[in-house]
């Protein structure tokens, strides 16, 4: 087995990590005038929609699932001073408020319920019965009302010939965006940002990890979480600050995780998952980097490059080969449950072929 060298990673990395990034950057500025022109348009006829910043592939709202898979984060106005809930019977009920003899499901360990009673201050529009049933906040409520204006808001705005919303089998809003270079598919997610508090579900971190710091534990914690309107009934928790947070600074120590986590994820997109919408999306590497990240916490496992990664890789093929990988901040949710395993068998044959003779696509 001939190893690769430096001069091979540096190489992959020039022309391969680095032309994706530069291509992956100019359709995020592409996309991100558009929908911030729609949610612009959106907030003027319902200012409970806020419009999304045109900052680039930094942007907080913007999330790269795959290079022609984004998923983009519309927040929410007129909810502020939220208060965790203790446990009570819910209601159930169709989403024209008819109530349900019985349960549909319960929340999952990353979702919850929301009432408007939650949020100290709240716009009386919040209080109507567009959007709410018996003081719970109804994200498919939220996510039709939104449907209904990015309909209104594509036509005004002239946009027909760049954007057209997509059928989905589920309550969420996607959309497909024509750029100069290529169609790509964004889900729009109405979103609650609750920089105030860290949620009782996200247990973390646990006792006695050397990573990351307990300073930076404390900061990060301190931008709190989001809910998103995701499903029909419950809001999803997500840590979008959190995960940027534990991003920045990470290899301030001279470490190579970044470099690591950029190689994978090129690995994935050309070898391993390839595809616009792959069962592996940029978010479980994500997963896999603080995952490894945590069980190796020195400075000196991540100064050698070949090592970082093969650990890194391992990691992923372990996950995907058992279909489970948990999600950093909540232990109790596996990210791969609903992941068709078909493909993620495929997936971990190709991994495993990886590993038995560990070679970069130089082609």
């Amino acid at each position: 087995m001939k190893p690769f060298t430096e001069e091979d990673v540096e190489f992959y990395i020039q022309n391969k990590v680095e032309r994706r990034h530069h291509l992956v950057s100019k359709t995020v500025d592409e996309v991100q005038k558009i929908i911030q022109q729609l949610t612009a348009e959106i907030s003027y006829r319902d200012t409970r929609f806020q419009a999304i910043s045109n900052s680039g592939v930094h942007n907080e709202n913007f999330r790269v699932l795959a290079p022609s898979h984004f998923l983009i984060t519309v927040p929410l106005r007129g909810l502020t001073g939220y208060r965790e809930r203790q446990v009570r019977h819910w209601r159930y009920y169709t989403v024209h408020g008819a109530k349900l003899l019985s349960p549909v499901r319960d929340p999952e360990e990353l979702q919850q319920w929301l009432e408007v009673e939650q949020f100290s201050k709240s716009l009386q529009q919040w209080h109507e019965t567009e959007v709410n049933i018996e003081g719970d906040l109804v994200p498919a409520k939220v996510l039709a009302i939104f449907r209904e204006l990015m309909e209104k808001s594509i036509t005004s705005c002239h946009l027909s010939s760049k954007v057209s919303i997509l059928e989905s089998f589920s309550s969420v809003v996607r959309v497909a965006v024509e750029t100069p270079d290529s169609q790509v598919e964004v889900e729009l997610v109405p979103t609650v940002e609750i920089p105030t508090c860290w949620p009782e579900r996200a247990r973390w971190p646990r006792c006695f990890k050397r990573w990351p710091s307990q300073e930076k534990v404390q900061c990060i914690k301190s931008f709190g979480f989001n809910l998103l309107a995701r499903s029909n009934y419950h809001w999803q928790l997500g840590f979008s600050r959190a995960e940027r947070m534990l991003i920045e600074g990470l290899d301030e120590d001279g470490g190579c995780r970044m470099k690591c986590f950029r190689v994978m994820r090129q690995m994935k997109e050309d070898v391993w998952c390839t595809g616009n919408k792959p069962v592996l999306t940029t978010y479980h590497l994500q997963m896999v980097l603080f995952w490894t990240c945590e069980k190796y916490p020195r400075t000196k496992d991540w100064l050698c490059f070949r090592e970082g990664f093969l650990r890194m890789v391992q990691k992923l093929h372990k996950c995907v080969s058992q279909h489970f990988l948990k999600h950093y901040f909540v232990r109790g949710t596996n990210l791969l449950k609903y992941a068709n395993t078909s493909d993620l068998d495929l997936v971990a044959g190709k991994l495993a072929v990886f590993l038995e003779n560990p070679v970069l696509c130089l082609d």
